[in-house]
């Protein structure tokens, strides 16, 4: 069964898992698909001409979809997959949880850096009939250090930070819980800002014993001042003018489908929330604000409330 098909002046594009893009070719479980079978852009409304009254009415168009789920790649931890429905299904379920579909049946699924080795993909169809997948996820390959002190950290746990942190947490979540008609998610990432990868999404350290906190994002090290753009479409969801204890001036994008890019420790933001961008504009500049040794960008993404790692998506250095 061939992939499902895209319009001609779409241009051919990568899949969205990059590291199976380098170690394994692409899966579709009903045929192997090429890149012409990224989902496409959603043609605006109202395009369709209505025929003469004279003439006999239109049929619809067969349906296009495979007649199994095609995926863009296969599952790993901090990965990101584009995905679409078989012919006929009306929904999508991820492990017992509706997915958003478009209407040419293309959704959009993430996996924690700590998700499970396998994954329920269930397609629900209006006459009762239900086509299961068992997914197999890849673990993810982390850098993971073991350090024989005790972890640090005082600052986190003292009265005046408990006492900020609780009103910026709720920010965060309010602005993760907006959701915009954005085609973002259908785009190839690219890169905000140049620089040497200082920090890695997934990173750990382990205190005699005992696990820290792994890194939930990547870091790009750049002079302050510097100027980063969006690596997608999206709508700004939060721009904090005041600086959060940890995040310092934050940022975050809405690129649809769940999917939403964070922006840490900038020294100024060239946004504001409700904003509508564009890939490639300039949205921030690079700093240390908050808790931060020094100037870097932090590009955090989550799909939902799946941390995923932002370097999967865009091209290796």
């Amino acid at each position: 069964m061939p992939a499902p098909k895209s319009p001609p002046a779409r241009p051919c594009r990568r899949p969205r898992d990059l590291r199976v893009r380098r170690s394994a070719p692409i899966l579709a479980l009903a045929a192997i698909g090429s890149c012409t079978a990224t989902p496409p852009m959603v043609a605006a409304p109202n395009e369709a001409i209505p025929a003469a009254p004279t003439q006999p009415a239109v049929k619809a168009a067969p349906d296009a979809r495979p007649a199994d789920f095609w995926l863009s790649g296969l599952p790993a931890q901090g990965g990101l997959i584009t995905g679409q429905a078989p012919r006929g299904a009306r929904s999508v379920m991820l492990n017992g949880t509706e997915l958003p579909l478009t209407p040419d049946g293309f959704f959009l699924m993430g996996f924690d850096r700590d998700a499970e080795n396998s994954a329920s993909l269930v397609a629900l169809y209006s006459d009762g009939r239900r086509t299961e997948r068992y997914l197999p996820v890849a673990p993810g390959n982390w850098r993971i250090e073991h350090v024989a002190a005790n972890p640090t950290g005082g600052a986190a746990t003292s009265a005046e930070f408990q006492a900020r942190r609780g009103p910026e947490l709720a920010r965060i979540n309010a602005a993760r819980a907006v959701s915009n008609n954005s085609d973002g998610w259908r785009q190839e990432f690219i890169r905000p800002v140049a620089g040497r990868i200082s920090g890695l999404f997934g990173a750990q350290r382990i205190y005699n014993g005992t696990p820290g906190s792994y890194h939930s994002g990547m870091d790009i090290a750049a002079a302050s001042g510097t100027v980063y753009v969006a690596p997608a479409d999206g709508v700004v969801t939060l721009a904090a003018t005041d600086i959060f204890t940890l995040e310092g001036h934050l940022l975050m994008i809405d690129h649809g489908m769940g999917l939403n890019s964070a922006f840490l420790h900038s020294s100024e933001l060239l946004v504001k929330e409700g904003d509508v961008v564009r890939q490639g504009q300039p949205i921030g500049k690079v700093g240390a604000t908050g808790r931060a040794s020094g100037p870097h960008l932090h590009w955090g993404m989550k799909w939902n409330s799946a941390r995923v790692d932002p370097k999967l998506l865009i091209d290796a250095d």
